[in-house]
């Protein structure tokens, strides 16, 4: 092997021994799955796959982010959830011959590796508790996917954005702020949040005029924990 190859085979086992499903591997075990992945740069926008198109495998993040989405009816995006580097999905297509459920495109430039199903299922075979983290991680996903559809059932964007700023204050009732990285454009944000850029800097223009809120460029600061907890008790009409 080159160097560059060796560098490569590197990075690829280090993002493996980074993932919940892989942890605790010996080093023979991540060479083998490392043996049976492709790496996958995409562009921002690019789709990684279609719904129903073949299983290849499943994908892990290793770099940007990835939106895992369904179009409705009536032609909406509906985001069913977005995956972030070290985060793998499509995991539960290897125990079908079905095709992808959902859509998946890259939400700004990433990179993927994809562990190719037919190389994976010989390893499973070889290794029968791997199969017990596969589950676990679809399990993970599941719970996810019901907090997220809970948190769409909120009534408004407001009361949506209020929800996700109050469940990242470790302490809501206390008046100490909270400074909240975003690790995500606010385009991505908006589309977890179930609405558009536009209408969620809006929503996040009402809340610093109110002075719940603080922005600088992607710090939000909640100034004011408890009044923004009293607005979204308001708005759930608890």
């Amino acid at each position: 092997m080159s160097l560059g190859t060796d560098l490569k085979q590197a990075a690829i086992i280090n993002t493996l021994r980074n993932c919940r499903i892989f942890h605790g591997l010996s080093a023979e075990d991540l060479t083998a799955i490392a043996a049976a992945v492709v790496v996958k740069p995409l562009e921002k926008g690019e789709y990684l796959f279609r719904e129903s198109q073949p299983s290849q495998g499943f994908y892990i993040v290793q770099a940007g982010a990835v939106n895992v989405h369904r179009v409705n009816a009536a032609g909406k995006e509906q985001v069913i959830r977005i995956f972030r580097t070290g985060e793998t999905f499509a995991e539960a297509t290897l125990a079908t011959d079905a095709g992808y459920p959902a859509d998946a495109k890259a939400v700004e430039p990433s990179q993927v590796l994809l562990v190719q199903k037919s190389a994976f299922l010989a390893l499973l075979r070889r290794q029968p508790e791997l199969a017990l983290r596969m589950l676990a991680a679809m399990s993970l996903h599941l719970r996810a996917l019901v907090a997220q559809m809970e948190d769409l059932m909120l009534k408004d964007v407001e009361t949506r954005l209020a929800n996700w700023l109050i469940k990242r204050c470790p302490q809501p009732e206390t008046a100490a702020p909270v400074t909240i990285e975003l690790t995500m454009t606010k385009r991505t944000l908006a589309a977890e949040l179930g609405t558009v850029s536009e209408t969620l800097s809006r929503t996040l223009a009402k809340f610093k005029a109110q002075n719940l809120i603080a922005v600088k460029g992607r710090t939000v600061t909640v100034v004011n924990p408890p009044a923004l907890l009293r607005l979204l008790r308001k708005n759930l009409g608890e």
